[in-house]
């Protein structure tokens, strides 16, 4: 069976904010990891905090295009349109998208549909969008994904908040399994350990995967076994 890793972040700059790996995480480190975890491949999702990460991205699926994919971002500002969808497709080892929409002005523009353009050249394009998102705004999603159904939204880290723990961090989770009933959301289960309280094996949180696993299925669930997030 083939285990693919559904989310990495490789960088090689020095600014990772605090509450993920802080060293460089690059091609040689990750290949090391996911040789001793018998991952096959790993999806890479470009650091957002390493301005060069997209273009590392590319280097490493050039390198080594069986191991690895990306998701790749660019800036949602006002220069950003349509057109940047496709220059990014183009790129070796691109297969979608995906953004960090966490902070207060870009989750607004995400339920005040600001960000309607997305969404529909995804649509057109069939491609996935994976979404950083906070439990307030999963209602936009749902809505988001009922009015472009040929675009595959995946949802990052179960939609908890990177710094809250069980059961707070959780609190949520009615809400996120709410949205299974819309077949094109996925959900990961990446940055888990974070909201554990206890030591590995994070028992603590094996209830809440056990409840998403039942709501979205093997089909719609991902893991990640090597993520530095």
């Amino acid at each position: 069976m083939q285990i693919i890793d559904a989310q990495i972040h490789l960088w090689v700059g020095e600014n990772a904010p605090p509450h993920h790996w802080r060293a460089p995480y690059t091609v040689e480190s990750a290949l090391r990891d996911m040789d001793e975890a018998h991952v096959d491949r790993a999806v890479n999702c470009p650091a957002i905090w390493d301005a060069g990460a997209n273009d590392y991205a590319v280097e490493a699926s050039v390198r080594h295009p069986e191991r690895f994919a990306t998701l790749g971002w660019f800036p949602l500002d006002k220069a950003a349109d349509e057109s940047l969808v496709d220059v990014w497709l183009d790129r070796p080892g691109m297969l979608g998208l995906r953004f960090m929409l966490a902070a207060p002005e870009m989750a607004d523009r995400l339920a005040s549909g600001g960000l309607d353009w997305l969404w529909a050249a995804a649509d057109r394009r069939g491609i996935p969008v994976g979404l950083m998102v906070l439990p307030p705004y999963l209602s936009a999603v749902g809505d988001i994904a009922a009015r472009y159904p040929d675009m595959r939204l995946l949802i990052d880290h179960l939609a908890v908040n990177p710094f809250e723990k069980l059961p707070t961090a959780a609190a949520h989770l009615d809400a996120l399994l709410a949205l299974a009933r819309h077949p094109n959301i996925g959900v990961k289960a990446t940055g888990v350990p974070g909201m554990a309280t206890d030591p590995y094996p994070f028992a603590g949180t094996h209830g809440v995967l056990r409840r998403v696993f039942d709501s979205y299925g093997a089909e719609r669930m991902f893991w990640a076994l090597t993520s530095h997030a």
